[in-house]
């Protein structure tokens, strides 16, 4: 009877406990907030979710975009989207600002709310080990800033978008609600 109590129990702990289940590898990271010292392992705070990673810059044409991105999050976040932004000064010195002046543009100008992390490399050759997978899952590093990378909710890489998709571009939205 102990038996197929702790049986039971176990059972019932990987079936309602999705942390429980595997990470899924585009996820299987862990990176810390920007300006801050909290790490996140990226599976535990988003497996299961439909996820879009941009690596972003506030000195770039295509900085406008953080108005866009938030209003995807803002639109879609309680159907299971997330935005990730990962500030990179990989091109054209577009990001030179450290985390703490990064976040409070981001905060003040864009009144940014969906998840940002660490300053990274994007870029092929010295790329971070995340955009590295994402470059290998889709055969694209970012060429530019605001790259866009999709990942449905089971955490496969499904396509990724270069920086002149505008975030509401109907192709990008559509395939964002096939997702949902």
């Amino acid at each position: 009877m102990r038996h197929l109590a702790l049986l039971t129990l176990i059972g019932g702990m990987t079936m309602a406990d999705p942390a429980a289940a595997a990470c899924a590898p585009a996820l299987d990271f862990e990176l810390r907030r920007l300006a801050g010292d909290e790490t996140v392992r990226l599976c535990d705070a988003y497996q299961g979710k439909v996820v879009l990673m941009v690596n972003t810059a506030s000195k770039c044409g295509f900085t406008g975009q953080y108005d866009g991105l938030e209003a995807l999050y803002d639109r879609y976040k309680d159907r299971g989207l997330v935005v990730l932004g990962f500030p990179s000064n990989d091109f054209g010195n577009q990001e030179p600002g450290s985390e703490e002046q990064i976040q409070k543009f981001c905060r003040l100008t864009y009144s940014i709310q969906f998840p940002m992390f660490e300053k990274i490399h994007v870029k092929k050759g010295q790329a971070a080990p995340l955009y590295q997978y994402l470059a290998e899952q889709t055969g694209a590093y970012p060429k530019w800033n605001f790259y866009k990378y999709l990942i449905d909710r089971e955490g496969n890489v499904v396509d990724y978008y270069s920086s002149i998709t505008s975030p509401q571009s109907k192709k990008f939205l559509k395939a964002i609600e096939k997702l949902l």
